[in-house]
């Protein structure tokens, strides 16, 4: 079925129309931005520590690499305040200064700061998970109660 339109209608229309309706519609709403209080969360991830060091000179790629695991957990939790486990630390420097892990899997846990009088309500802890193969592994969130 089809509809002419003619000039008369379209020109009603357009007496008819307002131009603030647009500007109310095309508004960006500003996004309710969420708590990160309430988000007390643990998740694994799989961080590719190989292309943070390649090309890096040999003393520099496992100091670099602590610090592209601390850069990572900083973006993926939000917190400023990261903390690693000496396992994981260990982890990182088990084959010298020279020689890191292409990858390694890290659980990571967001916390309350217990110190009332710390700059960040929340920190990240980094630990080391050992895993045979990396294969298949994805991002998972982890029940706190494991």
């Amino acid at each position: 079925m089809r509809i002419k339109v003619t000039s008369e209608a379209s020109e009603q229309c357009k007496e008819e129309f307002d131009h603030t309706h647009i500007a109310i519609i095309m508004a960006k709403s500003t996004p309710q931005k969420r708590s990160t209080l309430a988000d007390v969360v643990t998740r694994e991830y799989t961080i590719h520590l190989h292309k943070h060091v390649f090309g890096r000179s040999l003393r520099k790629r496992t100091p670099h690499a602590v610090k592209a695991v601390k850069a990572f957990a900083e973006k993926a939790m939000g917190t400023k305040d990261v903390r690693l486990d000496p396992a994981l630390n260990k982890s990182l420097w088990s084959r010298g200064v020279k020689h890191i892990n292409h990858r390694i899997r890290v659980r990571i846990a967001r916390k309350r700061n217990d110190d009332e009088n710390a700059k960040e309500k929340l920190y990240s802890y980094v630990t080391y998970v050992p895993v045979a193969s990396f294969k298949g592994l994805e991002t998972a969130v982890v029940d706190d109660n494991e």
